[in-house]
């Protein structure tokens, strides 16, 4: 067989693509299968689709992938809508995915409970519980303008609460571009601010009809107002994202209307008469019990006898003056007798007896003084006479009195050791009366 015969693999694998793409059957294949190996990418999605006994390569290409109401998640049961073919790089045959749903659950159903379930984690739904208020001034709603819902709002605020005000805000609540709609108009109630609630809602339907109300975006804008928000989207029994995130639910438009009109314009002005009734009354009861306090003090004795007020005040001011007089007199009293004691002190023979005493202490304290002078030095003299004795024992003239010499330097250092005489120095040899200059002419040591 010569070289021409045999096949490259390029050329084999792009023989296979062509029979996979060309293949009627292959064009529009419908599997159901469970997800392996997935794992969820920024782009296109790669992984496996596999049950007891086969397993085949898939990818969704991202904007397939951006269409899914639901989130893929491993080992999830799927059906699926592709085509087939073949990978030439690595010559796998695979599936490239364009429709994908839970198999068992539908799709939008899926995608409802995972967001759900997301928002929930995230404490989105009790964020905001605002009060709704009593005497609301203006309200946004944002519906359909053709629908029903406007309608009942607008004839149940009619009958109710007819000075309210309420805008428009129309929107799509149907369709792929019903959510930008809820969006946008959303953010201009927002930026506006000014509402005293919010009511945003639509008629019944399918999930597909109200999947709008279900969207993430649609959630975080609502959840985001400054006002409480009033949600009536569906039936009764629908619920919907929108409704887990606003402040209050209610089952019709009607409803909703009367949630945010707690109060009838009616019931509202009975109220008001009421109060001012019973507001009335008790200025009435309270006018008279002051007109009675003030019958009741003008007949008091503050106001018929006011002299009565100070009466018992100038008895008190004449005791405290009789008890300072008193107090005064006997001071004075107290004062002269000291002074007459004082003069009887001061007379002549009293003074000259004062200073004989005195003279006397005077000369006695001078004779103590004279005799403890005397004894004292008498004591320091013998104290210091027994201490130059002392030290003239201890004096180094009565050592050499004893026959006893020291030796000395030139420089006036003692000489004690044997280690401190050096042949043929001078040394000075100090007795009791003088000193004798030698010459040292050798040094013996003696042995131990």
């Amino acid at each position: 067989m010569s070289d021409n015969e045999y096949l490259s693999v390029s050329a084999l694998t792009a023989y296979l693509k062509r029979k996979f793409d060309q293949d009627p059957y292959l064009g529009r294949v419908y599997l159901t299968g469970e997800l392996s190996n997935f794992r969820l990418r920024p782009g296109h999605q790669y992984f496996s689709l596999k049950d007891d006994h086969a397993k085949i390569s898939a990818v969704v290409f991202k904007a397939a992938f951006a269409k899914l109401k639901f989130t893929p998640e491993e080992g999830m049961k799927v059906m699926v809508c592709g085509r087939v073919t073949m990978y030439p790089a690595s010559g796998q045959y695979q599936i490239v995915i364009e429709r994908m749903e839970p198999d068992g659950v539908g799709a939008f159903y899926q995608a409802y409970e995972q967001l759900k379930a997301k928002l929930e984690k995230e404490g989105l739904f009790q964020k905001n519980q605002r009060p709704l208020p009593q005497f609301p001034r203006r309200v946004a709603v944002i519906t359909s303008p053709s629908g029903a819902v406007i309608h009942d709002i607008m004839t149940t605020v009619a009958r109710r609460y007819p000075i309210l005000q309420l805008t428009l805000f129309p929107a799509q609540v149907q369709g792929d571009t019903a959510a930008d709609s809820l969006v946008m108009q959303i953010q201009r109630v927002t930026a506006m601010g000014n509402f005293d609630a919010l009511i945003i809602g639509r008629g019944g339907g399918s999930i597909e009809d109200l999947w709008p109300f279900n969207e993430e975006r649609v959630a975080r804008a609502l959840a985001e107002t400054p006002m409480p928000v009033v949600s009536s989207v569906g039936h009764e029994t629908d619920t919907t994202i929108v409704d887990f995130v606003a402040d209050h639910r209610a089952a019709t438009p009607t409803a909703a209307a009367e949630l945010v009109t707690p109060i009838t314009l009616v019931d509202a002005l009975n109220g008001i008469a009421q109060y001012r009734s019973r507001l009335g009354v008790a200025m009435q009861t309270r006018l008279a019990g002051l007109q009675e306090r003030v019958a009741r003090v003008g007949h008091s004795v503050v106001l018929t006898q006011p002299g009565r007020l100070y009466e018992q005040q100038s008895q008190t001011v004449d005791r405290l003056k009789m008890r300072l007089q008193q107090a005064m007199q006997t001071q004075v009293q107290t004062l002269e007798h000291r002074l007459s004691l004082c003069a009887a002190g001061l007379t002549p023979r009293r003074l000259q007896l004062r200073l004989v005493a005195s003279q006397q202490a005077v000369s006695s304290a001078h004779q103590r003084l004279l005799h403890a002078t005397t004894t004292t030095i008498a004591q320091r003299r013998q104290r210091f006479a027994a201490a130059a004795e002392g030290l003239d024992h201890l004096s180094p003239l009565k050592i050499l009195g004893r026959g006893y010499t020291y030796v000395t330097d030139d420089a006036g250092k003692m000489l004690k050791r044997e280690a401190d005489y050096h042949s043929g120095h001078e040394a000075i040899v100090h007795t009791m009366d003088g000193t004798v200059p030698v010459r040292i002419l050798e040094r013996k040591q003696e042995n131990g």
